[in-house]
């Protein structure tokens, strides 16, 4: 069964860090371009970044764009989102994807499985 585990999330206070992590079972997510999305409350889920599989190009949304910083274990088969300078704006549920393809070409990509998500809560 394919599936897809985020991990990481929680409060933070403003300024603050955190790092997601999404593993996957069922299928190898090193062979696919992985995506994180997230969805503030009363608001539509959108992508924010994307890694490619083969070279690890990754790509950013602008708001996110010098703050969160996406990476690979693929010993662990893992992809990462690292995220600094957290802002109350920041607050979302946060959700990987694995995408149909093994490049991206932007911060979104074709996607295929989702995980269900990790919240992530920023405030004093």
């Amino acid at each position: 069964q394919v599936q897809l585990v985020e991990s990481g999330g929680g409060l933070a206070h403003p300024g603050g860090s955190l790092r997601l992590s999404c593993e996957s079972s069922g299928f190898r997510l090193g062979y696919y371009a992985t995506a994180w999305l997230r969805q503030a409350p009363g608001q539509v889920r959108d992508g924010i970044a994307c890694i490619s599989s083969g070279d690890g190009r990754s790509y950013y949304e602008d708001s996110v764009r010098g703050r969160f910083t996406l990476s690979r274990d693929y010993a662990k088969d893992t992809v990462y989102l690292q995220m600094t300078s957290l802002q109350p704006n920041d607050t979302a549920t946060y959700y990987c994807a694995s995408c149909s393809a093994t490049d991206c070409s932007s911060f979104r990509c074709p996607y295929d499985y989702y995980g269900q998500g990790t919240p992530v809560t920023v405030s004093s």
